[in-house]
Parts: C-alpha cells; sequence; structure tokens
C-alpha cells in the first residue's frame, strides 16, 4: 500500500468511526437504558440476603367504605339532614330538600362550584410539583366580615353542578397530576362531597381527600366523616367567644366546637407527617391567621395546642392578614400585622414546645 493509499484508508476509517460514534450517542440520548450505568461509589455493591418488601401504595381512607357500600350510606344520611339542616354548628333547621336557603345561603339541594384548578398556593406538603386539586364551594356558614373571598363565601359566585360532575372535577384534577382532592368550605355541602366521592372512587379515583374547613363543625357529622377524610386542614380562627360572634355573625360557639373539632380531627387522622417524596397523605394541619391588635388571642391558642395535642402538630402560622370585604367598618382590623405582631406568635409556639411549626414570614423573625 502506497502512501496516497494509506492516507484514503485513514480518512474513509476515520469518518466510518465517526458515524459510528454519533450515532450511538445519538440513541443514547433517546433510549437512556442504552447507555451503560456508571459507578457512583469506589465501594463494592454489599451483598442483599433477602429481598427487601415493597412499601404498599397508599391507599386513601374513603375506597374500603366505598367498596362496603358504607360511604355511599353515609352519604344518604348527611344528605337527609338538610330536611332541617343541621350540618354546620348554625343549625338553622331549613328544608333544604325542599329548595329552602338555610343560613349559608346555599340554594336548598343545589351545589355551586366556584372553581376547580391546580393550586399552588397551599402548603408546601399539599402542593408538591403536581399542585393541590382544589374546588372551591360557594357560600358558607360562618360568613366572616373580614374575609377575602366573600365574593364567593358571601355573595355564592360560581355555577349549580351535579353529584356526577362534581365527581368529574375530581377525576380530572387527578389526571392533571394533583397530589389530593381539596374541598374549600365543605361544611354545608358535606352530602354532595361523599356522594360524588362515591361516584369517582367507582371510577378509579385514588387521592387522598383535604377537607379545607373553617374549624367551627359538628362532632355528629365529623364522626361521619370518620374513615373518608384523609387530611384534615381546619382553620382556628379566635380563642375568644366574644371576637367570633363580633367578626364572624355572632358564632359566639366557634372557639368551643373548634377546639372540639381539632382532638376528634386529631383522633381520626394524627399527627401529619409528609411521605419520604414529601407529600402529605394523611393527618391534621392547622391553620392559624394572625390577626392586628391580637383579635384572634393567638398566644393562648397555639398554647392550648401545645396543651392538648401532640407538640409536633403541624401547625401554619399565617402572616397574610389583609383588610377586606367590610374589614375597614371595624378600626382595630382594618390594617395589615406588623413584625412584632407576628413574632410575638412564632415565639409563642416555639416557647410551649410545638415543634412542626409552618413559619412563613421569617424575614421578620431575623434579628
Amino acid at each position: 500500500m502506497n502512501d496516497l493509499q494509506a492516507k484514503e484508508f485513514t480518512r474513509r476509517d476515520f469518518l466510518a468511526n465517526t458515524a459510528k460514534l454519533c450515532l450511538g450517542v445519538a440513541l443514547s440520548s433517546i433510549l437512556p437504558s442504552c447507555r451503560t450505568p456508571e459507578p457512583v461509589t469506589d465501594e463494592p455493591t454489599p451483598e442483599v440476603e433477602e429481598p427487601v418488601a415493597l412499601v404498599p401504595e397508599f391507599e386513601p381512607a374513603y375506597l374500603e367504605l366505598h367498596r362496603t357500600g358504607e360511604l355511599e350510606e353515609r352519604a344518604e344520611e348527611l344528605w337527609a339532614i338538610m330536611g332541617s339542616c343541621q350540618l354546620c354548628p348554625r343549625r338553622c333547621g331549613a328544608d333544604r330538600l325542599g329548595g329552602v336557603s338555610g343560613f349559608c345561603r346555599a340554594p336548598g339541594t343545589g351545589l355551586i362550584v366556584s372553581g376547580a384548578h391546580a393550586h399552588f398556593g397551599e402548603e408546601r406538603p399539599l402542593v408538591g410539583g403536581g399542585g393541590s386539586g382544589t374546588i372551591f364551594l360557594s357560600h358558607c356558614g360562618l360568613r366572616c366580615v373580614f374575609c377575602q373571598n366573600y365574593t364567593i363565601s358571601h355573595l355564592g359566585r360560581g355555577s349549580e353542578r351535579s353529584i356526577e360532575e362534581l365527581a368529574e372535577m375530581m377525576l380530572r384534577l387527578q389526571r392533571g397530576g394533583c397530589h389530593n382532592i381539596n374541598v374549600v368550605t365543605p361544611t354545608h355541602y358535606s352530602p354532595h362531597i361523599l356522594k360524588a366521592l362515591d361516584v369517582a372512587a367507582g371510577k378509579g379515583l385514588h387521592l387522598p381527600v383535604v377537607y379545607n374547613t373553617s374549624g367551627w363543625e359538628r362532632m355528629e357529622v365529623l364522626q361521619q366523616l370518620d374513615g373518608i377524610v384523609d387530611i384534615y386542614l381546619p382553620d382556628f380562627k379566635y380563642w375568644d367567644s366574644e371576637m367570633a360572634a363580633k367578626y364572624s355573625a355572632g358564632a359566639e360557639s366557634y372557639p368551643e366546637l373548634t377546639r372540639e373539632a381539632m382532638l376528634e380531627m386529631n383522633r381520626q387522622v394524627g399527627v401529619a407527617k409528609p411521605a419520604k417524596d414529601g407529600i402529605m397523605q394523611r393527618g391534621l394541619m392547622i391553620r392559624h391567621l394572625v390577626m392586628p391588635n391580637d383579635v384572634g388571642g393567638s398566644v393562648r391558642l397555639v398554647q392550648w395546642i401545645a396543651e392538648e395535642l401532640p407538640q409536633d402538630t403541624y401547625v401554619n402560622i399565617m402572616a397574610q392578614y389583609t383588610p377586606a370585604h367590610r374589614a375597614y367598618d371595624y378600626p382595630e382590623i382594618s390594617r395589615r400585622i406588623n413584625a412584632e405582631e407576628y413574632r410575638e406568635v412564632v415565639d409563642g409556639a416555639r416557647s410551649v414546645g410545638l415543634t412542626n411549626l409552618d413559619v412563613q414570614a421569617y424575614w421578620w423573625l431575623e434579628d
């Protein structure tokens, strides 16, 4: 072989090898399984004597009751209560089965939904990467004067939906990658929610249910939810009954009944602890909105939580109070809170031993 032939052979060989290399790189990017795994450590791989058992996937509480038919039975029992409505602590007695609106202004047995979508503004363990599958239900039995969602809770903004449509909303949120079904202001629609859950469970729903409530609940209704709700997400607004009556349409019983509700919720679902991926699947998650001029009695409130519930109870100390709706009619709540007010509540919660705090305004706590 002369020099010219050697050069031509080398050139052709080079081009062929280059083509093979490019093809291999392209295939490895398209088919990751074709790649040769790289070792992550120089240590020898330890021998496994026995196979590791797989952790079973989480199953929401309501699926078993759906399979036995009890979910449908409980839905019917709650539905019957609307004949002389006793669903919320106001116990207004309206004949909702006959089409009468109660104190909450829900139109008889009609179901009004304001919206349903993946929500990324909830607590981090509920949001994850796919969002919380939030369904905003219209109307409310508490009717706080400072409600930021008053167009929904007071004015009833939304559209009437059937039980089947509510079930389809749940399934759509699941198909969209949400981590849970989060029903907001559910108390006066609890029969509708259980009926929709039963329908959706029969069509493959398997996400945990978040009961996103004002905290003001009747024990009889909560007991009907035992074994159905996976995550309770209650507000704990007031420590003092006078404050509750003043700012929440005469709801003098709010502090007492909410404390009882917290104990029952904890009994049912226990302390909220996220799974390995950081997503919450079960437990009690308490919200407390810090209000100006200590309207909520915050320090005493967190002290009660520490005394009566496990000290690792999840407590979200919320800093986002903003005057809304009729708040400007009350000078003491017509402004946002300040750093000193928020810091006092966080310090108070830590001083009584609460260890699982969701602190939002961390910059206010820096020295």
